[in-house]
């Protein structure tokens, strides 16, 4: 007989300090890696439950694969999910189909996170892990899709999506952002720290900055063998940006 998948993480403790690392990536509820670049559920459930209470809405404007939007589900919030591809927004309705006694309004649509067809001030937490400028594609030619932009038309487009983030949100409450750095010919570059300034420049006050530690990369052979052999570091860690309106 097969195990049964729990709906909840076991023994969860909500993180305490500004290093996180998640060897054990969550296979909870309807959770997997299978979208490729997904976070783990850790992150989205430590946001939801200290910057938001039950009831609240949360919003994820860069849905992907839904973990965002499981999360809000299991904690007893109401969420709106938006995404530029289609495919995302499928995956992640698909993702909150299963049984559990929440009563709350999940709400997954195909939008632009630069244009919000939301109302100002109307959510209550921001909980998203845009795409990297274009180190991962994740469409073939969608108008709009950000993961195709080179590092400086990305950084303007983020721009917009920071003003955006800023007018919809509750004064008091809070953006939590997960950007990670990259490199371009054995040059590392700073995208997450360009990004933390985009948002202070929109009007957030900056929390917390939250290191977490990447894990089950594929440092392969190659990346390993290269990293030496031209005298670069392989990044293995991301950022958390915890902003307040």
């Amino acid at each position: 007989m097969a195990k049964k998948i729990p709906l909840q993480p076991e023994n969860f403790e909500l993180e305490t300090n500004t290093v996180w690392a998640f060897p054990n990536r969550g296979k909870w509820a309807t959770h997997d890696a299978k979208y490729r670049g997904n976070w783990s559920p850790y992150i989205p459930r430590n946001v939801i439950l200290r910057y938001s209470n039950e009831g609240d809405t949360v919003l994820d404007q860069f849905v992907g694969g839904g973990t965002t939007a499981v999360e809000a589900k299991l904690t007893g919030r109401n969420f709106i999910g938006v995404d530029i591809n289609p495919n995302a927004v499928e995956l992640s309705r698909n993702k909150c189909f299963f049984d559990f006694d929440s009563n709350v309004d999940i709400s997954i649509r195909l939008g632009d996170a630069r244009k919000l067809d939301l109302p100002d001030e109307s959510v209550d937490l921001i909980c998203a892990h845009p795409p990297y400028a274009d180190i991962i594609k994740y469409s073939e030619d969608i108008d709009g899709d950000l993961s195709h932009l080179p590092i400086k038309s990305f950084l303007m487009e983020i721009g917009k999506v920071a003003e955006e983030s800023f007018r919809v949100l509750k004064k008091g409450k809070f953006c939590a952002i997960l950007m990670g750095d990259t490199r371009k010919k054995g040059m590392v570059q700073p995208l997450a720290f360009e990004t933390m300034r985009i948002f202070e420049l929109a009007g957030f006050k900056t929390k917390e900055i939250i290191i977490k530690e990447q894990h089950n990369c594929k440092a392969t052979g190659f990346w390993k063998t290269n990293s030496i052999k031209h005298n670069f570091l392989l990044l293995a860690h991301e950022y958390l940006f915890v902003f307040k309106k």
